[in-house]
């Protein structure tokens, strides 16, 4: 995040905004991913799942989701799933409006699906591609988002990959050998990592252990310094997994974003992970990397009490605004 995206957020939080924002565009996809938070029971509170929400397509979808956006005021969006490509032709259209509005927008995708030609030079867009590790238990994962089609799908873009790191993928190299692959592809921009984040009283294989996150951040501080395309996981992001926020009223991601489900009404709660995530586990990058900047100092006090400070102004102005009701911080994305 560069200074005038700071400056500009700062100035949403002090009028009251959620200068992130993250909307489900729809509740299809075609995986069936283990670990994958979207389609949790509790995602959405446990009273409805995903796939069972309403959502949109065509000029409805288009609509529903520039009306948001311009009540929202967002200086950064992300489009997430389900998958967002099962809805491209709804993005084509999208797209251009909402980069031409001067909003920074990620898609995330799976690449199931060929990727428009067009997204490689829009101004203010990046795609973003998760990949589950390594081809052998990727294309186990992921199918049928292989890394066959992938590779084919993302040919001429400059993606940004995103591998989301669980205990399958945890041992010592393995973070290694995926960067070599990944780093060496002329269309892949970036690589990000990230660790699974469960749930609390979850236990599954996909959780890393204290050892295995300890071993994995210290490689990818390694592979830091070797890899220019791994220019975002800078340290201090790297220091947040081993010391995350205890709760999500610590977190200034989970603070600062409005997630909102398909129906584009609902409110994803307390972050995009919805249900009761472990935040003493958390691995978001987005988390750790807002964590960072509040670590940094301006005249010598820290940027998360400034920030706490806005958000305090930011709640009257929200109440005012709401004709003296102020909603909480975690429902404003629907006032």
């Amino acid at each position: 995040m560069n200074k005038s995206h700071v400056v500009k957020a700062w100035g949403l939080i002090l009028k009251g905004y959620q200068p992130n924002l993250s909307i489900e565009i729809t509740r299809e996809c075609p995986l069936r991913c283990p670990g994958c938070y979207a389609y949790g029971d509790t995602h959405l509170g446990g009273d409805v799942v995903l796939r069972q929400l309403a959502d949109f397509k065509g000029q409805e979808l288009v609509d529903g989701v520039l009306a948001l956006v311009r009540r929202q005021k967002p200086v950064h969006l992300s489009i997430v799933g389900g998958e967002p490509l099962v809805r491209f032709r709804e993005l084509e259209i999208l797209l251009p409006q909402l980069t031409g509005m001067g909003i920074y927008t990620q898609v995330v995708t799976s690449a199931v699906r060929p990727i428009p030609d067009a997204w490689a030079t829009m101004p203010k867009l990046q795609v973003c591609v998760s990949i589950d590790g390594l081809q052998p238990e990727h294309d186990v994962r992921r199918a049928p988002a292989t890394y066959d089609r992938i590779l084919k799908h993302i040919k001429g873009q400059q993606v940004t990959v995103h591998c989301t790191i669980t205990r399958q993928q945890s041992r010592a190299g393995y973070v290694t050998e995926f960067t070599n692959f990944w780093a060496s592809l002329p269309d892949v921009r970036k690589i990000w990592f990230s660790l699974y984040t469960p749930q609390k009283g979850e236990q599954s294989p996909e959780m890393l252990r204290r050892e295995d996150r300890a071993r994995v951040v210290a490689e990818i501080r390694e592979l830091y310094d070797r890899h220019p395309k791994l220019t975002d996981m800078r340290p201090e992001i790297l220091e947040g997994y081993l010391r995350p926020p205890p709760d999500p009223t610590a977190c200034i991601f989970a603070k600062t974003t409005a997630c909102i489900s398909s129906d584009l009404t609902r409110t994803i709660s307390p972050c995009q992970f919805g249900g009761d995530p472990d935040c003493t586990q958390c691995g978001c990058m987005a988390s750790a990397g807002l964590d960072a900047l509040g670590r940094r100092t301006l005249g010598g006090v820290p940027l998360s009490a400034i920030f706490a400070t806005s958000m305090k102004v930011g709640d009257g102005a929200r109440f005012f605004r709401g004709n003296g009701y102020a909603k909480p911080a975690a429902d404003a994305a629907s006032a």
